[in-house]
């Protein structure tokens, strides 16, 4: 018997719920990744270990958040729980990989398309892992294409966030961006729920595992609390928040602009009767030999 698939029990609530919980994922990513390019040391690999941790996590719960309101009306959902747990280690590693790569190798076009393909299997991998931990009275199965569609979209989500996570830098920018991976990773999602079709086996009977609602608990609070403290860490970090200050980018000249502290003002127009290049005028190195005295110039100089 086919079961009636309803992928929006409550309605606008869980889709909403799980594009914001996508988009606080990837923004935290976002901001962490940024935060490591800055750091040449030790400290590098712990903000790309959060940034990956961040993002692996949003995406986790955004997939989860969504499946609270998936059902079939003939049959009871429950879900296994080492598999849904083991579903977001591999987000977390797979999303890790891939921003280690570009992390350390920079936004190259090879760099990108590799940790881009390996990010996006990843995430494709956590989706359908997901759905192997679902346990109800009858088979799930698969539209090839739209699958396979939906494994695009994820690599080309994942590739497009990792070029963000390295080149957007502003705090609005990374915030837009943040709104752009949300939408990309529920896109993927969507998809990936379009292609799943239930075949029933025979009369329903009660699920086996947990349900639902007990998984509901642990799922939410968990990865909510981690996201929190990921926030908390972001927020405390003012050069985070709002990007490198003004006097601190380099400018076309290679200098720095006026009011950094340690870096000195730009020279003063020269006045009348002083040589136009007054400022580079030096005193002229001692010398054993006569007729080079103390404080005058070189005539170069002049």
């Amino acid at each position: 018997m086919q079961g009636t698939v309803d992928g929006f029990s409550y309605g606008l609530v869980t889709p909403v719920a799980a594009f914001l919980m996508a988009c606080l994922g990837g923004a935290l990513g976002l901001r962490c990744t940024t935060r490591s390019l800055r750091h040449r040391d030790t400290f590098k690999a712990g903000w790309l270990a959060l940034g990956a941790t961040s993002i692996g996590t949003g995406i986790w719960t955004m997939h989860f958040v969504a499946m609270m309101g998936f059902s079939v009306r003939q049959a009871p959902i429950s879900y296994d729980r080492p598999i849904t747990f083991a579903s977001l280690g591999v987000a977390i590693l797979m999303v890790g990989i891939g921003i280690f790569i570009v992390g350390y190798r920079g936004a190259t076009a090879l760099t990108l398309v590799t940790g881009g393909t390996i990010t996006g299997l990843g995430v494709a991998t956590m989706h359908y892992l997901g759905m192997a931990g679902m346990r109800l009275h009858g088979q799930i199965t698969y539209d090839t294409l739209t699958v396979a569609l939906s494994v695009v979209i994820a690599v080309v989500a994942a590739t497009a966030s990792l070029w963000a996570a390295v080149s957007v830098h502003g705090f609005l920018a990374s915030l837009g961006a943040s709104l752009v991976m949300g939408l990309a990773v529920s896109g993927m999602h969507y998809t990936a729920m379009a292609a799943v079709d239930v075949n029933l086996h025979g009369t329903p009977e009660p699920g086996t595992g947990d349900t639902a609602t007990s998984l509901l608990l642990p799922m939410l609070i968990g990865p909510a609390v981690f996201l929190l403290l990921a926030a908390v860490v972001v927020m405390f970090d003012p050069l985070l928040v709002m990007g490198e200050p003004d006097w601190q980018r380099p400018t076309a000249r290679g200098g720095y602009r006026h009011g950094a502290p340690g870096v000195p003002a730009p020279r003063r127009a020269p006045a009348y009767g002083e040589p136009a290049n007054w400022s580079s005028a030096r005193p002229a190195a001692r010398s054993g030999r006569r007729g080079v005295q103390r404080g005058t110039y070189r005539s170069q100089d002049w």
